[in-house]
């Protein structure tokens, strides 16, 4: 029986591993946290730092694994990559996943590779940067450069709260590194989505448009809708844009997670571009409106197995949203009102009643994720512009 390591086991992850189980693989997951739900789903659990590459290698080699995966995780997909390098399975350069993972590297091989980029600059303390912040012109943007999910992210307009901004961003950063760079005014919404490549062409292009509560936290996606509503000639060029980082990079398989934004003047630059598939059930969006499964061919991927899936894009408008909350409490109940109902086609929750919620201040605090579909883009609009109004949370 080929065997697979799966790193990280959140309910998001669970996916993979029955994906995989399902296939007829056997199971091997690695997550640091001893309540991690997948440990009950895999057929073998390590309570292991996935961010340990030495100690995922050690364990590879002693299980004689067929492949590696790290499912919708950025943390982890350097390590998948080193691995899989040492051992000669299916993966793509560990440079270059290494390169996509640390945020100060990617500034400097778009820089270096002649791509939009802005202003930017890594500092390894508090000090350097009160040094050297005259070189920067408000707002910046203030972040880990090994972060995911818009952990210790913080936009300033001025000086006053950058104190703040420098302890968040360097207690979630592993590597005790930050990045300060030019905050650009987006013309449109960010893009987001997930990308699937396939003998280095991509192959799926599920680039949507995110959606900001800006009343809870204007940095962390609370929604992406399907199709992007943009004029052909921008589109183009974003596909354009990444089509080319995955040459340069030589990436020849799999999916990767993407944020991009469009400034005033039509220039396009890459954000964020993650080595693995979306959390928040992106790739199971995207499943829904390619008409294929996105977790099975990215289990194929990383153990090198060939592909049938032939994508057929659907005609329908698609949409995700995540439960959240504007404060910290006990949840009483969700309520989603009838207008909202009849788009709904799927719904998951991650909380019930009398579990303890936090405030929206990153992915993490999701409550729960519903699916909708639509059947034209103006009645998208108009739910996805009330949808705040259509959900109630109601804490004790």
């Amino acid at each position: 029986m080929k065997k697979i390591l799966l790193l990280g086991g959140s309910n998001q992850q669970i996916i993979a591993i029955e994906k995989a189980k399902e296939m007829g693989i056997y199971t091997i997951l690695c997550d640091y946290l001893p309540d991690n739900p997948g440990q009950y789903v895999a057929d073998k659990f390590y309570l292991e730092s996935t961010t340990d590459k030495d100690a995922i290698l050690k364990i590879s080699r002693d299980e004689n694994i067929d492949g590696i995966i790290a499912y919708a995780s950025d943390p982890a997909a350097p390590t998948a990559a080193y691995v899989a390098e040492k051992l000669s399975l299916p993966g793509n350069p560990y440079k270059s996943v290494d390169i996509l993972c640390n945020k100060g590297k990617f500034r400097e091989f778009l820089k270096a590779n002649g791509f939009n980029v802005p202003m930017s600059k890594s500092f390894a303390s508090k000090k350097e940067v009160f040094d050297n912040i005259n070189d920067f012109k408000f707002p910046i943007i203030v972040k880990p450069v090994d972060s995911s999910g818009s952990k210790g992210v913080t936009v300033l307009k001025s000086e006053k709260n950058l104190e703040t901004a420098l302890k968040s961003a360097f207690s979630y950063s592993r590597s005790k590194k930050i990045i300060i760079e030019d905050f650009i005014e987006g013309k449109y919404s960010v893009i987001g989505g997930d990308i699937f490549i396939r003998n280095g062409e991509i192959d799926i292009w599920g680039l949507m448009s995110s959606q900001r509560d800006t009343g809870v936290n204007e940095l962390v996606p609370v929604g992406e809708s399907f199709p992007l509503n943009l004029e052909e000639s921008l589109l183009n060029e974003i596909k354009y844009t990444l089509s080319l980082l995955v040459k340069k990079l030589h990436i020849e398989n799999g999916p990767m997670n993407v944020e991009l934004m469009v400034d005033k003047k039509d220039k396009v630059y890459l954000i964020d571009i993650g080595p693995r598939s979306g959390g928040c059930m992106i790739p199971e969006l995207i499943s829904d409106i390619y008409n294929v499964d996105i977790a099975k061919m990215s289990i194929e991927s990383s153990m090198g197995f060939e592909s049938e899936f032939k994508p057929t894009k659907s005609n329908e408008y698609f949409a995700i949203y995540y439960l959240h909350s504007s404060k910290s409490g006990i949840l009483k109940n969700i309520k989603f009102d009838q207008v909202l109902e009849k788009y709904v086609y799927r719904k998951c929750i991650y909380k019930k009643q009398n579990d303890e919620v936090e405030f929206f201040k990153d992915a993490s605090k999701c409550l729960g994720i519903i699916f909708l579909k639509f059947p034209n883009y103006a009645e998208m609009s108009k739910i996805l512009n009330t949808i705040e109004n259509l959900i109630r949370i109601d804490l004790i």
